[in-house]
């Protein structure tokens, strides 16, 4: 397949949506000979906060010397960075020579009868066949949605099953209260492994707790009282926790913290259970160093402006608190755009009372996006100052027009329009110039 086609085909895969459960993707990974059954996982499920501590610990292990699979979703800026090994993406040709091979394994079972795998099971397979074939010694994953039906579960050699911080999200796949949430979540935990989680609620907790009692499993909880910030800046923050002190993390944002202890923990768990020789100094340098797009990420300059994925209420609310803390006194300009099956209306109230202005948008090339018009109608319900923009390039001119040099733009919501936002701004796409060409 050329690259062309190779897109082509990934692109008309988004055509048949999504679902939870597991015999579709363990019928493509049996045909590919269940490349998962030998590899080593560390598999992570959470409401928020995954992706940071994958981050974390991938870069750490590829740091002191272990092939380190990880596979994300969804990306920012290149479909490619779903599948990485030591922070590297697959490259473009054996990509297609991957998405080939199982495009016709995929013809083969649609001819026998079997539903054709969804995007994320196909991606997942091929995820499992890349590491296998370039024997990675770690694989680090992230789940879909939910965890015990996600495609990622048909995993059975699972070291470490890693729970993030757990909230409301999803409701309408994964159940309307927060046990019911966190009992799905929960549903990757296998029989007799470690588990490390973030400090949690006690309804969650508890569901977590059960969990491990009934799976004989061995929990290693965050321990928020060991967890302290130290302090933050533009460049990134300082914490310690337990053994680990004064730690410099290059991610912003005040709700790394408690990643940032997970992360450690999950690190801590790989050296005294399992015999991974992890050097603190390269854990540190690991730490100073991660790169994480669309997580307060700092993209411009005069005025600043960061992009964050804050997509449901907890993240919101973490959001804010991010916000009080680093920007005291800023004018901040918002650009704003949501999925319309998110809660965003808790996400406009967690968040509105600290913009001066802000800006909706429309999520593009996302049948799940809510109009920007809509969104601007619910924002008004709790801010005066709103306006819809036709286009990324519209509401980022406005942004800056609205800003000057002195104040913040804070482009957050869906992380499924931050890479194409992030891209305007970097290339500056967005200026327009008048009928003079000045």
């Amino acid at each position: 397949m050329t690259e062309k086609e190779t897109y082509e085909y990934i692109q008309n895969l988004q055509s048949l949506g999504s679902h939870l459960g597991l015999e579709c993707v363990t019928e493509l990974c049996r045909r590919i000979g269940n490349p998962q059954d030998d590899l080593k996982f560390i598999h992570i499920a959470g409401t928020n906060g995954k992706g940071s501590i994958l981050a974390m610990v991938s870069e750490t292990l590829a740091a002191c010397g272990y092939k380190t699979g990880r596979y994300i979703s969804p990306t920012i800026s290149d479909y490619r960075e779903r599948f990485q090994i030591n922070g590297r993406m697959i490259g473009k040709k054996l990509l297609c020579e991957y998405v080939e091979r199982l495009k016709e394994v995929c013809g083969e079972m649609t001819a026998e009868g079997f539903a054709h795998p969804t995007p994320f099971e196909f991606e997942t397979a091929l995820a499992f066949l890349y590491f296998k074939e370039k024997q990675c010694d770690v694989v680090v994953l992230e789940t879909g949605m939910g965890g015990e039906t996600d495609a990622t579960n048909i995993i059975t050699t699972t070291m470490i099953a890693v729970l993030a911080s757990i909230s409301m999200d999803h409701m309408q796949f994964l159940g309307n209260t927060l046990s019911k949430i966190a009992k799905v979540k929960a549903g990757i935990i296998k029989e007799g492994i470690r588990v490390v989680s973030a400090w949690q609620v006690p309804e969650a907790a508890a569901v977590i707790e059960q969990t491990c009692m009934d799976k004989h499993a061995i929990i290693h909880w965050a321990d928020k009282e060991k967890a302290k910030m130290l302090g933050a800046s533009d460049r990134g923050m300082r914490f310690s926790y337990k053994d680990h002190s004064k730690m410099k993390l290059s991610l912003r944002g005040t709700y790394q913290l408690v990643n940032g202890a997970v992360a450690l923990e999950v690190l801590d768990c790989l050296k005294e259970k399992f015999g991974f020789h992890l050097p603190e100094e390269k854990i540190r340098n690991a730490f100073e160093n991660i790169c994480w797009q669309g997580r307060f990420e700092k993209i411009a300059k005069k005025p600043d402006f960061y992009i964050d994925g804050a997509h449901n209420e907890a993240a919101a609310k973490s959001l804010a608190e991010t916000i009080e803390f680093y920007f005291t006194n800023k004018k901040i300009i918002y650009i704003m755009g949501v999925l319309k099956d998110k809660e965003y209306e808790k996400i406009i109230e967690a968040t509105h009372p600290y913009a001066d202005s802000i800006i909706t948008v429309k999520t593009p090339h996302n049948e799940r996006a809510m109009d920007a018009y809509g969104l601007a109608k619910a924002v008004s319900a709790y801010h005066k100052k709103v306006t819809a923009a036709d286009s990324l390039e519209e509401a980022v001119e406005m942004a800056y027009l609205m800003a000057g040099n002195d104040a913040v733009i804070l482009a957050f919501g869906s992380l499924s329009y931050l890479g194409e936002l992030k891209a305007i701004v970097k290339n500056g796409k967005w200026t327009r110039r008048d009928s003079h060409g000045k």
